[in-house]
């Protein structure tokens, strides 16, 4: 199975292609609410080469935010995951948007909130989808200050999947190899939101 991972593009790219395409969260720019933005990245994944596309939502997607809960699907033409699992040809996969300490942005949650959302991840995690990195991996910011969660890096001690994938933390994008697990910071972009990277492609 061929997993392409992306992150914090804040703009849409060309047609992508493999198996499972894997969306991290900030599709739009929180700081100017462009109206439709949920709709136009859905558009996009119509005309992705996957057979599946899994999304969550990130700290910018104050719309997909104020969606989830309506009447309206969120997607149209992807799974998104917010606290949920979705197994796929054998492999669990499961979704949570939440971040730490950005108090006025989408998706943000308390210390003791947001530790009981990262105990309902199941132990039988394949992929783990999530915004934030946990605490000290792939997570300095320009200015060299950590901003994973420490509760999702606690979590992580038990849960050992196969592969954690994330965003949000634009100068840290890269892959790291920890203890059996491989930890992908997909962000695409630079400080300058400006795309800089290429997606992550794995096979399982």
């Amino acid at each position: 199975m061929r997993l392409v991972i992306i992150s914090d593009q804040h703009e849409k790219l060309g047609v992508l292609h493999g198996d499972v395409l894997i969306h991290c969260g900030d599709i739009g720019n929180g700081f100017e609410r462009t109206a439709g933005e949920v709709d136009r990245l859905d558009e996009w994944f119509s005309r992705q080469d996957f057979k599946r596309i899994l999304c969550i939502g990130g700290n910018h997607d104050f719309q997909l935010e104020d969606r989830v809960g309506t009447r309206n699907p969120v997607l149209h033409h992807a799974i998104y995951l917010q606290d949920e699992e979705v197994t796929i040809e054998g492999l669990h996969f499961y979704g949570a948007p939440w971040t730490p300490e950005l108090v006025t942005w989408a998706f943000y949650l308390p210390p003791d909130m947001m530790r009981a959302k990262w105990d309902l991840i199941p132990e039988r995690t394949d992929v783990l989808i999530t915004h934030t990195p946990p605490l000290d991996v792939l997570d300095r910011n320009r200015l060299g200050r950590a901003c994973g969660c420490p509760d999702l890096g606690w979590r992580l001690a038990d849960l050992r999947p196969r592969i954690h994938c994330f965003g949000h933390v634009h100068a840290s994008g890269g892959v790291r190899e920890l203890e059996g697990t491989t930890y992908v910071n997909a962000s695409m972009v630079d400080n300058s939101y400006k795309i800089a990277r290429r997606p992550y492609e794995f096979d399982l």
